[in-house]
């Protein structure tokens, strides 16, 4: 409860800081790239049920909805400021909207793309799809896009063992400097 309370709180502050930014980054995904300047994802959420995700759109339109890892030659999708935009993690703003909404959480699992059966088992079975995703998590600061399946969902499982309001303020607090630094981003 006090967990959703400041998730809401934090969202609208952002909203409200990044409303600027949100048009100015639309904008210039619109004139950089045809297509529209979000792009909607179908992720893994709380007990596995399907929420659709916005994020700004990185990727050129008709990129297969695929991890990016699992893409032959990932930067080829790249829109001209897609790099930037996932770099710089400005790509994840629009979802303060699925943090207002309850799909997600500050801080938790990153949510899975519908199709990562292999993920989204391992979480299954750990207990790890009880939790609410996040924007950000344990396993995103200790790796984040350079970490096997297997060490994602065991620093997963850790963090639903540690859980707290203390451990949430680490997780944001060290977010921030790995974001700061680009540290572990993939294209």
């Amino acid at each position: 409860m006090l967990k959703r309370l400041c998730d809401t709180l934090l969202a609208l502050a952002l909203l409200a800081l990044f409303t600027l930014p949100w048009l100015c980054i639309s904008l210039a995904v619109k004139i950089t790239s045809p297509g529209p300047a979000l792009y909607w994802s179908d992720r893994v959420g709380r007990n596995n049920h399907i929420f659709r995700m916005p994020k700004f759109r990185t990727m050129r339109v008709g990129t297969p909805a695929l991890p990016t890892h699992l893409l032959a030659a990932p930067e080829s999708h790249l829109t001209s400021i897609g790099e930037l935009l996932r770099k710089s993690s400005l790509d994840e703003i629009p979802q303060l909207w699925s943090i207002l909404k309850g799909d997600m959480s500050f801080v938790g699992p990153r949510p899975a793309l519908f199709n990562q059966a292999d993920l989204i088992e391992l979480r299954t079975v750990s207990g790890v799809s009880d939790l609410v995703p996040g924007l950000t998590g344990w396993a995103q600061i200790n790796g984040r896009d350079e970490l096997p399946i297997s060490e994602k969902v065991r620093l997963d499982a850790e963090y639903l063992r540690r859980r707290s309001l203390w451990f949430d303020l680490k997780i944001l607090w060290r977010t921030a400097f790995k974001v700061a630094s680009q540290d572990g981003v993939a294209h």
